[in-house]
């Protein structure tokens, strides 16, 4: 798979490589069929690589979790209803993946002193300021338990006590790691705008 990864690496921003429909990749994959297998994977990797990127410490690793989360996409395939999209149900075996690797690691018991912390009231203008890709470079530099909990809430959608249960958290815990996860951002954010100036 790395080596099939590292070929496809360059075609990956390519959105028109593949206009066949998922219908008809997953017929194909079903019948464990190369070029459906590569097609399917070109045409998903890129979106679910920005998703593990968000989970990963670095580069490679989010590599490895996009790995790991396609080996996982074709060995379950049969198992898509086909009810739903299919970009989210792979999606979501992505973010699965990546959590799975997170606890293994065990990150989110981290602490970094941010209990006494004062909130600042921050303009959007602050926000608005920075660019996507600078702000998703904030996101990614938290500290991993926040940054996992940040992601599944404010990105992915989560509820409190649905981070709690994929995470084997207390939703308590979730809310704290949420609030400690923003108010860094905040802090980075008004840093940042400090220096601009």
């Amino acid at each position: 798979m790395r080596h099939h990864f590292d070929n496809s690496r360059n075609l990956l921003l390519n959105t028109n490589y593949c206009s066949v429909t998922d219908k008809e990749l997953i017929q194909g994959c079903l019948r464990e069929d190369k070029a459906s297998q590569k097609a399917l994977f070109l045409k998903y990797a890129g979106k679910m690589l920005t998703v593990c990127r968000r989970y990963a410490r670095h580069e490679m690793e989010a590599e490895d979790l996009l790995q790991d989360s396609f080996i996982k996409v074709f060995k379950n395939i049969q198992k898509f209803s086909g009810e739903g999209s299919f970009e989210g149900w792979i999606r979501r075996i992505a973010i699965n993946t990546a959590l799975k690797n997170y606890k293994k690691h065990s990150y989110q018991k981290e602490q970094i002193g941010l209990e006494n912390y004062q909130d600042q009231v921050e303009q959007p203008k602050a926000i608005a300021k920075l660019g996507e890709e600078e702000l998703m470079q904030m996101i990614t530099d938290l500290p991993d338990g926040y940054r996992v909990v940040f992601n599944l809430y404010a990105i992915e959608g989560y509820s409190h006590k649905e981070i709690g249960e994929l995470l084997d958290i207390k939703e308590s815990t979730s809310r704290s790691q949420l609030v400690k996860a923003r108010r860094l951002l905040q802090t980075k954010i008004v840093n940042r705008q400090k220096i601009k100036l």
